[in-house]
């Protein structure tokens, strides 16, 4: 089934849908101000005080990541990649979510750190705190930009707002939350808005394969699409590069599956500030346990509904109204009625304002500690610090308006933050995994390892992007990217081992396997003890879950 597309994107909002826009905002507005009362000191701000329960950091961990990059970036790779999007999720997030909850948790909880970087710092030496603390500051107001371009746009063309106006309201709201309350407004707003995502996307899922005859009815559409039959398979011709993403099974598995995924999940402190907050070790460890179960199905609201988009709407994948990014958009314009649109907006608002408060507490918290703290203004009182992280926030969400045109040059903003993830997250995570499981790994190592891995990404890029390189596709690079700047960094990790002086075992107890104990049973309460709520057993199952998920899609 085929509709033309209409001019435009413009939606008939109602009074109804408006005011379930204005409850949103304020009920946003109200978690913010009450929050504020239990904010004294400055781990209250940055790390919630470490009270939170392991469900909540769950859901916030995961609804962190459901920003723009998520809902428009999945849902465009859908139409434009079909099944093989899945990648993402089941091979590509699942097991490098349980690898941070079962193995790496233990090292960044036990040693009380308050950062990524600040686990560097005591890992290796200054140079490469300094160092990562500036690349993921760096990455953070870059991805905000997504977010906030992204809703500006989406907001323009749905309900006619100017995009000075979108960008402006979503930033001021995300500003005025979590400077009022820090992390845990941020954690307890996105609880809130995973529930409003779902319940945004939730529609447009079901009405989608009711208009296409179900599931069965898709499919045999998506085959007779421009994507054909491959579409509807995940693993089929990748022992070459003939399939929707040219990409073959070793740049899926070792590029995203390893080396992208456990970059991302693993090392990006937005997401493992989450873990942080939480107020215990086990707590802690089933953060990221917990949020794996619903990000298994989260393609069910962003893949399906790209390729609903697919086989609905003609001539997507062009130009203007018409590209990739728009396929949630479009089919909210076409498929949805008055209410349950209002849902859908407010839905798609929820998730850009989580994603980008993700990156902005995520920011302020390293800027302060790590940066500002560390380096300029060193033994200033708590309360100093406290008010320092107010308006750093306030100056992140200011360089975020200034970065979100940055991503306007990319018609699938997937292809953008992945080329992000390769350059910053892999060369990070490829240091971290050989400093914490080699204990003879030294200092300089771990600098000059993060550096040379973090420019040989970025090389790879720029001479991609000057036509020196080929890939098959933007994600294929970025895959191979991100491959690159992990052998990079092993190569010189150990060349520059031989040559320089690892650090006394005394100063690594607690960071590196095998050096010290971790006490993973510190604080846990004795509910916490039974076998249901064991971190090792219930990531296993997390894992064989995603696995059966591949099985109809071979």
């Amino acid at each position: 089934m085929e509709t033309l597309a209409q001019s435009g994107l413009r939606l008939n909002l109602s009074p109804l849908d408006y005011a379930l826009l204005a409850l949103y905002f304020i009920t946003v507005l109200g978690i913010g101000f009450a929050v504020r009362r239990a904010i004294s000191t400055s781990a209250d701000f940055f790390l919630s005080g470490r009270a939170l329960p392991a469900w909540v950091t769950g859901l916030a961990f995961v609804s962190a990541n459901l920003g723009a990059i998520e809902i428009l970036g999945m849902a465009a790779n859908g139409a434009q990649y079909g099944v093989m999007t899945t990648h993402y999720y089941w091979i590509g997030a699942v097991p490098a979510m349980v690898f941070l909850g079962i193995v790496m948790m233990p090292f960044y909880y036990g040693s009380k750190v308050h950062s990524v970087p600040e686990y560097l710092r005591r890992r290796f030496n200054a140079p490469a705190h300094l160092l990562n603390a500036i690349t993921f500051a760096v990455a953070q107001v870059l991805i905000a930009g997504v977010n906030l371009y992204a809703l500006a746009l989406v907001m323009q063309a749905l309900v006619g707002w100017p995009l000075w106006l979108s960008i402006i309201v979503a930033a001021a709201f995300v500003l005025v939350y979590i400077t009022l309350g820090g992390l845990s407004s941020a954690i307890y707003n996105e609880v809130l808005q995973f529930f409003v995502i779902l319940a945004g996307l939730v529609p447009i899922t079901v009405v989608g394969l009711v208009k296409t005859g179900g599931l069965a009815g898709l499919f045999d559409k998506v085959s007779h699409s421009a994507l054909g039959s491959a579409g509807l398979h995940t693993w089929a011709d990748t022992g070459g590069s003939h399939n929707p993403l040219s990409a073959n099974w070793i740049g899926i598995v070792f590029g995203l599956g390893f080396v992208l995924s456990f970059g991302y999940w693993t090392t990006n402190f937005a997401e493992v500030q989450r873990a942080l907050s939480a107020k215990d070790m086990t707590a802690a460890r089933l953060t990221p346990i917990v949020g794996a179960y619903p990000k298994i199905i989260i393609p069910a609201v962003t893949v399906i509904p790209g390729l609903v988009a697919l086989v609905t709407v003609k001539g997507l994948g062009g130009k203007g109204d018409l590209q990739y990014n728009n396929a949630i958009p479009l089919l909210m314009r076409d498929l949805l009625p008055n209410g349950v649109l209002g849902i859908a907006v407010t839905g798609l608002l929820a998730s850009f304002m989580a994603g980008m408060a993700a990156n902005v507490s995520g920011f302020n918290t390293v800027f302060t500690y790590d940066i500002w703290q560390a380096y300029l203004r060193k033994d200033r009182d708590d309360a100093y610090y406290l008010r320092t992280g107010r308006i750093v926030t306030v100056i992140g969400v200011l360089i975020g308006i200034g970065t979100a045109f940055i991503a306007a040059g990319y018609s699938n903003i997937m292809n953008y933050i992945q080329a992000l993830f390769s350059m910053f997250n892999a060369p990070l995570f490829a240091t971290f995994i050989i400093g914490m499981f080699w204990k003879r790994m030294t200092a300089w190592a771990g600098f000059l390892g993060l550096l040379i891995g973090t420019l040989a990404a970025i090389g790879t890029y720029v001479l991609y992007l000057a036509k020196v390189l080929h890939f098959g596709s933007d994600l294929d690079e970025s895959f191979w990217g991100a491959g690159i700047a992990f052998v990079t960094v092993a190569v010189v990790a150990a060349v520059v081992t031989l040559f320089t002086r690892p650090k006394p075992e005394s100063e690594l107890r607690g960071l590196v396997s095998g050096v010290g104990t971790v006490d993973l049973g510190d604080s846990v309460a004795v509910a916490d003890r039974v076998w249901y709520r064991n971190p090792v057993l219930l990531g296993a199952g997390a894992v064989a879950l995603a696995v059966v998920f591949y099985l109809p899609f071979l």
